[in-house]
């Protein structure tokens, strides 16, 4: 069990920034940025590469959830950075899908 499933199970104490039936968003307990929220899927799936073509719909609720948590922090104008690690050389720590939703600073490019 991954610890965003023990998360969503309420196992292990988030600061949930919100939850439905598809995703749940909650802080990063190591911010990269003045706002670093996680968004993951309920349903566990491990990476990018395990994705069906039906999960397309929840793939593109992801974003949207972001877009909606962006304004609610009050980082929609200046702007925002939404990131997917797939893998171990992509980044990726935790095998459960999931983005970074990061703002409230300049974002520099390339990114590391």
């Amino acid at each position: 069990m991954s610890i965003f499933e023990k998360i969503i199970a309420r196992e292990i104490p988030a600061t949930i920034i919100y939850q439905d039936d598809d995703v749940i968003a909650f802080n990063d307990i190591d911010p990269k940025a003045p706002v670093h929220i996680v968004i993951a899927t309920i349903k566990p799936i491990p990476t990018l590469n395990d994705l069906a073509e039906s999960d397309a719909t929840l793939m593109g609720k992801m974003i949207l959830v972001a877009r909606h948590i962006a304004a609610s922090e009050g980082i929609e104008k200046n702007g925002y950075r939404i990131v997917f690690n797939c893998n171990r050389d992509g980044g990726q720590s935790v095998f459960h899908i999931h983005c970074h939703l990061l703002g409230g600073r300049q974002m520099d490019w390339p990114p590391g």
